[in-house]
């Protein structure tokens, strides 16, 4: 896919996150449930950070416990660009063969790989560094085996993670790729084939190839920052009326609706100090979301959560600020949490 023209549509920065956060369930929660979790889940839920994916899942679903994260219906794995994802466990092809690498050297790589840790494991667990010591490589280089969809893991951020191997998924891998872009184009949308590539961890070239596989289901559009594509179906959704964005929700390190790169950071935060904040070049801090926009950052250490806002809030705002905050389902955390302001 070489080019978007001509557009079709054109949309403003307002209509395109309303659209996000529509389609990320961030306007009103969800109800209690496994297909609830599933749709929160729905471009996979990034867990690089202790228990990010459990924090998405609340700001997405109602009544969420403390141990959500946990729930059979999901699974963990190396996902896209090998970070932590946190997946429905019936879309586990999805996010492992979707990003199994189409050159022919490094998909034998990932199933060598695959094959020896079997061997090693025999049906058993085993703490990753201590498999990579066993097999005399890298512990990281297991990643690799990754998009097998042959292994799982279980990180909950105190230890490394523990690793085991699960029968290959019965999968198709290039209608895995496609469903993974069609996730993306859904959640990340409007987007380009070189943003999914970066985010899948697939390059550009497989990607290119994903959208124009998807081309008769796409429409172009342009948006403040260039053209992009959509989903066709994802149209009339975009056209509507916004809604009301949800008065605070408070969006753990790596979520989904601020996991971009360059130009559209700048459609989501267009002021260039604010950014630096929010993408600082070590630890990212988790996004403040109210009113429908990102206003500024916050952080927690054990039971205290430090919201930092740019601009004034009002009283209510901060109010639902203080909730949001009282509210996070954070395992091992037994007192109540408390929120303090930086401003």
């Amino acid at each position: 896919m070489t080019g978007v023209s001509p557009a079709q549509l054109d949309l403003s920065r307002q209509q395109i996150l309303a659209f996000r956060r529509h389609a990320s369930a961030l306007d009103a929660r969800l109800p209690p449930g496994e297909r609830s979790v599933r749709h929160a889940a729905w471009a996979g839920l990034q867990d690089s950070m202790p228990r990010a994916a459990q924090l998405s899942i609340h700001a997405r679903v109602a009544g969420t416990s403390s141990s959500a994260w946990e729930d059979p219906s999901l699974v963990q794995l190396w996902g896209p660009r090998f970070s932590v994802f946190v997946v429905a466990a019936c879309d586990l092809a999805v996010f492992s063969l979707g990003t199994l690498p189409d050159d022919a050297k490094r998909r034998q790589r990932a199933e060598d790989t695959a094959n020896r840790l079997d061997a090693l494991l025999g049906g058993t667990q085993m703490p990753h560094a201590e498999a990579g010591r066993a097999l005399g490589v890298h512990p990281n280089s297991l990643w690799y085996a990754a998009p097998t969809g042959r292994v799982l893991l279980r990180w909950d951020g105190a230890r490394r993670p523990v690793i085991w191997m699960v029968p290959p998924p019965e999968a198709d891998p290039r209608e895995a790729r496609l469903e993974l872009a069609r996730r993306y184009l859904h959640v990340y949308g409007p987007t380009t084939p070189e943003s999914f590539g970066l985010w899948a961890g697939v390059g550009p070239r497989s990607a290119a190839a994903a959208f124009e596989a998807l081309r008769a289901a796409l429409t172009p559009v342009r948006t403040p920052i260039g053209e992009a594509w959509i989903l066709t179906a994802d149209e009339e959704t975009l056209r509507a009326a916004a809604g009301p964005g949800a008065m605070a929700r408070l969006l753990p390190s790596g979520d989904a609706y601020f996991l971009f790169q360059g130009a559209d950071r700048e459609l989501l935060v267009p002021e260039a100090g604010h950014r630096s904040e929010l993408w600082p070049s070590r630890v990212w801090p988790g996004a403040l979301l109210v009113g429908g926009d990102i206003v500024g950052t916050w952080r927690r250490a054990e039971s205290v959560v430090t919201a930092r806002p740019w601009q004034r809030l009002s009283a209510a705002q901060r109010d639902a600020v203080v909730a949001e905050g009282e509210s996070l389902p954070v395992p091992g955390i037994k007192q109540r949490i408390a929120v303090r302001w930086d401003d």
